[in-house]
């Protein structure tokens, strides 16, 4: 678990738009870990988290896009059942709100998942507290739904 940063974009509502930005990032061999399109009335929103953010805000703003960046919480964690639902479990015990998230499978058998939360300082020492050494400690609670 650790603090990444993300890439928020705001694009045009139109054919290839995402394609050119994946391609001009591509060419400069930047490598996009996580990603999340989600449509608006008239723009989309493309978050995304990369291998090199500088690079990242250069490809942007040569293209004219317009984009903020944050920090988010990444969590590396199974790619099976349950997983991310005991994240998400041990973040509402602890009153923490997720403002968004995203996954993405990272290698075989595992997936990040990006978070955006209410308080990401204490999302990550929760979450470390839970798992310090990838040993899920919240394993054997009952899941949030039966309690």
């Amino acid at each position: 678990m650790e603090f990444v940063h993300e890439v928020t974009a705001y694009l045009e509502n139109k054919p290839g738009r995402l394609a050119k930005i994946c391609s001009a990032l591509a060419h400069e061999k930047i490598d996009i870990k996580a990603l999340s399109v989600m449509d608006k009335s008239e723009r989309s929103v493309f978050r995304f988290v990369t291998d090199d953010l500088e690079p990242t805000k250069k490809v942007l703003t040569s293209l004219g896009v317009e984009f903020t960046g944050a920090e988010v919480l990444a969590v590396t964690m199974d790619n099976q059942p349950g997983s991310l639902a005991r994240v998400l479990e041990r973040l509402a015990e602890e009153h923490i709100n997720v403002e968004y998230a995203y996954t993405s499978c990272s290698a075989p058998g595992k997936a990040v998942g990006v978070f955006q939360t209410s308080n990401s300082k204490r999302a990550l020492q929760v979450l470390n507290e839970a798992s310090p050494n990838g040993v899920d400690r919240a394993a054997g609670r009952r899941p949030l739904h039966t309690r």
